[in-house]
């Protein structure tokens, strides 16, 4: 079974727990307070059906997709919209872990390995478009 799967997997573990989507921005929005701030005026409803969605999508990018949803939210989370600084995806990405490390009963060491090098080249795709 080839990396992208073993991650699709592990989302599918987590992500049947409602609970995973806030426990995700509970960690997000403690990496601190300019994160936090960006949340202020978010319907966190709606937003935590967007993770989904561009988790999602970063998984099945990573399966082979084509890379025009990830280039939307490159363009969406840029410079010239959301203003979203490249610098915040790290953080993004280790409360992703958090919250995978708590909801996926499988996950461990490896599985954050191999989430991070899954994830990465999608992850780096939206971060080159910020200035764009």
């Amino acid at each position: 079974m080839g990396n992208a799967d073993l991650v699709f997997q592990s989302f599918g573990r987590s992500c049947n727990n409602p609970a995973f989507f806030e426990d995700f921005y509970d960690n997000f929005m403690s990496k601190s307070d300019q994160i936090r701030a960006m949340f202020k005026q978010t319907n966190m409803e709606a937003q935590r059906g967007l993770l989904r969605g561009g988790i999602m999508w970063l998984v099945m990018h990573a399966r082979g997709m084509p890379d025009n949803k990830i280039r939307a939210l490159g363009e969406s989370h840029s410079r010239k919209h959301m203003n979203i600084h490249p610098s915040h995806y790290n953080d993004w990405v280790d409360a992703l872990m958090a919250t995978l490390h708590k909801h996926d009963p499988e996950f461990n060491d490896h599985m954050e390995s191999v989430w991070r090098e899954t994830i990465r080249p999608s992850i780096d795709l939206i971060k080159s478009m910020y200035d764009q």
